[in-house]
Formats: C-alpha cells, structure tokens, sequence
C-alpha cells in the first residue's frame, strides 16, 4: 500500500488516504486551508494574479530578486553593462575566469530582459497597446533563453552546485500564462519536500539508535515538519512571522542539541561526538538550503548523504 505524505502532518485524516485514489492537481480544504496534492504532498496553494503584462512584471522581478539571493557573489551585473561583461567573456581563456564571467554575463542577460521588460509594463500603462509580436518582447524573450544557458554556469552560494531551474522560472513565467506557471511551481514544491524529508529521514537514522542522542532523531523530523510548512508560505502570507520564526528555531534545537557524555575525557569519544555535531549542522544548512531555494538540490543532497554513510561505516569499524 502506498501512503500518501502531508506536507502540514497535523491532520491525520489525510495521511491515511491512498496514494493512487488521487491525481496531481486535486485541490481540497484541509483545516481550512486550500490545499493542492502533487507527488504525495498536500501543498498549500494560492490564487493565482490576473494575467496581464503588469502582474508579469511583478512576478518577473519578484524572481529575479530570489534568482540573485541564492546565487554566488558577484553575477548581479546591470543590464547596460550586457555588452562589455558578454566582451569579457569572449576575450577570456582561462577556462575558471570563463566560468565565473559567464556567470556575470548570465546576471546582465537576465536584468537586461527584466530591464526591457519593465519598460513595456510602463509603455502599457501609459496606453500603448503591447503586442505578443513586439519587436522588444521577442528580443527579452531571446535574452531571457540566453540567460537560462549561461545560468548553468553559475553555483548556488554553497558552492556545490548550480540550481537550473531557477534560471529557467523567469523564462517560464516569460511565456506561460501565469495559472500555468503557479501550477508547475507546486509540482516543484512537491518535489522540494520530497528532497526535505530524503535528508531528514537520512540524518534520523544516522542517530536514532544512539543512546548519546535520545530524542533527537524527533528533532530533526520536527525541523523537516517546520521547513516543509516554511516552503509552501509566502511571504505576504498571515502567518509568515510565525512560519519563518518556528522553523529558524526547529533548526537551532537540532544543531544545540547537548549529547549525553560530551564531557568524557576520551579522545575517540569526543571526535565522534564533534563529527556527529558537525554533521548535523550541515543537514540543517543543506535543508535550509532547499527549503530558501524552494527546489530540489540533488548534487549537494548527494554529497551529504555520502558525508553521513562514511560516519556511519566509521562507527561500525570501530565497534567490530
């Protein structure tokens, strides 16, 4: 039997339906709250805008603001400066300063398309009738695709990896109507917790049968609870304040955790519990990672796990 999971777990009517008795995109009120169901997960969902070009614009920035948050330093390069950054990555050679100049071409490519973008919203609302063919749109469009090429370029600020698709959202959101793009953000959102509860069961069962850490396999569970309930927010919601607040605070009781037997003068004994601490830190940093970014973050999730089965190969060696 397959069970479904539930990204707010309070209400236990729905963790006991079939996975297979609901198709992706069923909506429902569940404690009140308009939920949609997507990969196994009720996902709270929200009224998409009017689509027009003003509410594009809004989204449009609104994701560029987002895109730059997580991204590494130094790539927000303004759209006037498209030009002579696209000059200095084709007159470079060394293969890491390529890298790091395509990435700052991606930024201008991508504030140029916004820049354009804003402009016609303006024009608009002056009276001038925007057409789908306008030259200026067809070529924000071409600006945003090339951004979404060069992105791939670009790390995420853990350094890891890249994050694809939140280069490919403003092209989305760019030539989509705005329901539809709403819609795939849930699926994205689905496949995010997914990725949340991966890590979270992972870094459990790493500490869930050591008596140095009762409880906390809880803890981190709780924090994967938080994070889930944290992703599906906006930040207009009501109750942002306390989703945000009951979230930072889920983490800090996982990464404060004070095991049993920290004070022991053995030397094995306190590396072991040093490299569990260490361990836990990063889960929480990786979750919280995800959780921002609001897409699955596969490399660095990869990367940790492996972190956490070499601890546990460690601690089986040394029992034997």
């Amino acid at each position: 039997m397959d069970w479904i999971q539930v990204g707010r777990t309070s209400n236990k009517e729905y963790q006991c339906k079939m996975k297979e008795t609901i198709e992706n995109g069923f909506r429902k009120k569940i404690n009140g709250v308009t939920s949609v169901y997507y990969e196994g997960y009720w996902i709270k969902c929200y009224e998409p805008p009017v689509d027009n070009l003003s509410a594009k614009k809004y989204l449009i920035q609104s994701l560029t603001r987002r895109l730059f948050n997580h991204m590494e330093h130094g790539i927000n390069i303004p759209g006037k400066l498209l030009d002579d950054v696209r000059a200095a990555y084709e007159a470079e050679n060394d293969p890491r300063k390529k890298r790091v100049k395509g990435a700052m071409l991606a930024g201008a490519l991508f504030n140029r398309a916004a820049d354009i973008f804003t402009h016609l919203v303006d024009l608009e609302a002056s009276g001038v009738e925007i057409l789908p063919g306008n030259d200026l749109m067809h070529t924000c469009g071409l600006h945003l695709r090339e951004a979404l090429e060069f992105g791939k370029l670009v790390k995420h600020r853990n350094g890891d990896e890249g994050i694809d698709e939140l280069w490919g959202e403003p092209f989305k959101a760019f030539i989509m109507p705005i329901e539809d793009f709403y819609e795939g953000r849930y699926l994205k959102i689905a496949m995010t917790m997914k990725n949340i509860d991966q890590t979270a069961d992972y870094m459990a069962r790493c500490i869930k049968n050591d008596p140095r850490f009762p409880g906390l396999d809880q803890l981190i569970l709780n924090y994967a609870k938080m994070a889930k309930r944290k992703c599906e927010t906006l930040r207009t919601d009501d109750d942002v304040f306390d989703v945000w607040s009951d979230f930072v605070v889920a983490g800090e009781e996982v990464t404060s955790f004070a095991p049993q037997d920290s004070d022991s003068h053995d030397v094995e004994t306190r590396v072991d519990i040093l490299d569990v601490k260490h361990m836990l830190k990063a889960g929480v940093r990786l979750i919280a990672f995800i959780t921002r970014a609001r897409t699955p973050m596969p490399k660095s999730t990869e990367m940790y796990l492996g972190e956490c089965e070499r601890y546990k190969s460690r601690v089986c060696r040394s029992k034997d």
